[in-house]
């Protein structure tokens, strides 16, 4: 947004909610106005290029969906496209071996350029910035992902959301997050109930926890898909869980 609108980062404010990988931008401020309607009036077609999702979406919604949006509002589209190239695991692992080759010879003093199909790109600055704000005490404002605590009223007070919120010496205070509308509270809904069933199957283990799970997140729900899902997770990971040998 700060690129789009030629103005620093640090001065957008950005009405952002969600859970982790599964977030909404619903307000752009900049100088203390909402510019949001105004962005998506006049460069709409450069919004839904970002996220590659319809420009008709991000006019229904009023908000601006994150890229991994795409997997539930471009469900089939997406998996057409997994079904004909490697899984991310796959590319990763490449990726991967190729930087480790790379990094072997001490005479590379650079950046890798194959670094950046790694995934987690700028997670240092993000990184480096929070810890400037807990260690000087500069109280702005940086997106986190902190307790819930009261801030979408409809998921526990222990789940973990993803809020702006003040950055200090004291910690992270959320801010007030204005009431989202049902299709968007409905998904994190979904989504926080799936992770909680995985969190439960992960700590307690057996079989059922993990199908319980399967069944209950939004790109699953079908009970016989959830269960050959279910199957083949624990025979490819079976020796990793003790209860599954």
């Amino acid at each position: 947004f700060a690129a789009m609108l030629d103005v620093d980062f640090i001065d957008v404010q950005l009405d952002h909610v969600g859970l982790n990988h599964l977030t909404w931008e619903r307000g752009v401020t900049v100088g203390g106005r909402d510019v949001l309607p105004e962005l998506l009036a006049s460069r709409l077609g450069e919004l839904a290029d970002e996220v590659e999702l319809a420009p008709e979406l991000l006019s229904l919604l009023g908000s601006v969906p994150s890229y991994y949006l795409r997997y539930f509002y471009s469900h089939d589209e997406v998996l057409r496209e997994q079904l004909g190239s490697p899984t991310r695991a796959e590319a990763v692992m490449e990726v991967e071996a190729e930087l480790l080759r790379l990094y072997a010879d001490p005479h590379v003093d650079t950046k890798p350029a194959i670094l950046e199909k790694r995934g987690g790109a700028y997670y240092s600055e993000a990184a480096v910035d929070l810890i400037a704000s807990l260690v000087s005490d500069r109280r702005d404002v940086q997106v986190v992902n902190i307790r819930n605590n009261g801030t979408l009223p409809f998921l526990p007070d222990d789940h973990v959301i993803e809020v702006p919120a003040t950055v200090g010496s004291a910690g992270l205070t959320a801010l007030p997050i204005a009431p989202l509308p049902e299709d968007l509270a409905g998904l994190i809904a979904d989504v926080a109930g799936y992770e909680r069933l995985a969190l439960d199957a992960a700590l307690h283990g057996g079989r059922d926890r993990v199908l319980r799970a399967m069944v209950a997140h939004p790109l699953v729900r079908q009970f016989d898909r959830a269960e050959k899902l279910t199957d083949l997770l624990l025979a490819e990971n079976s020796r990793y869980l003790a209860w599954a040998r």
